[in-house]
């Protein structure tokens, strides 16, 4: 089984990936890990990407998908992937639609974790990490108990990721907005998306990917 998850930064992408690696087998392709592992290997794409990336510049679709292309040859994605950051374009669509074509495979579902963007930039905009220990904190939901102090290991320093801000997070937003809505087009017209509802409890929305998946395989 093959699926792509959408959804927009802090939508919980990333944990519901995992959990459907654990519960149906599948390998999670995230753009990101794809990219370092091609260049870390010193495959010909990969080496191809590094290149680019040196000079500042974005890597194209041809790489991006020819890194895509050498993860799906290898044995550990047998049973399916869950494609997480790609594609970011109708293009990569199309590049997909082909690359699995020819593997006598397909894209089984697109399920869109839709979001609220105001609710997104609190959700992200406020966390923090012990320096120590790595325990997540949030500002509004989930404060240290004692100011300043991690109810994990005693910790006193804590860190915040660069991008996790206001300004950042709307700007990643806009972004993913932008880059996203021509994919809802394309894969709701090949009758591919799915939505859930992405702001529910964890839980709720494996279920709800769940209900998806089980449809699909009913198909």
């Amino acid at each position: 089984m093959n699926l792509i998850l959408l959804g927009p930064p802090g939508a919980g992408k990333g944990t519901q990936a995992k959990i459907l690696e654990e519960q149906y087998g599948l390998k999670q392709l995230s753009t990101g890990d794809m990219l370092r592992a091609a260049i870390a290997a010193g495959t010909e794409t990969g080496l191809k990407a590094k290149a680019i990336m040196d000079k500042g510049d974005l890597v194209s679709d041809d790489v991006i998908v020819g890194i895509v292309s050498e993860r799906l040859d290898k044995p550990d994605v047998a049973k399916g992937v869950v494609f997480d950051g790609f594609p970011r374009t109708p293009a990569q669509a199309e590049a997909l639609d082909k690359m699995l074509a020819g593997r006598g495979s397909k894209l089984d579902a697109v399920i869109e974790m839709r979001a609220d963007d105001e609710a997104l930039v609190g959700r992200i905009a406020g966390r923090f990490t012990c320096k120590t220990c790595g325990k997540s904190y949030h500002d509004k939901f989930q404060p240290t108990k004692k100011p300043g102090v991690c109810d994990n290991c005693g910790g006193t320093e804590f860190v915040r990721r660069a991008d996790d801000n206001e300004k950042t997070v709307r700007d990643r937003l806009q972004v993913y907005n932008r880059q996203t809505a021509p994919l809802v087009s394309y894969y709701a017209k090949a009758g591919k998306l799915s939505v859930v509802d992405g702001m529910a409890e964890i839980g709720a929305v494996t279920a709800s990917i769940a209900k998806v998946l089980n449809g699909v395989a009913k198909g």
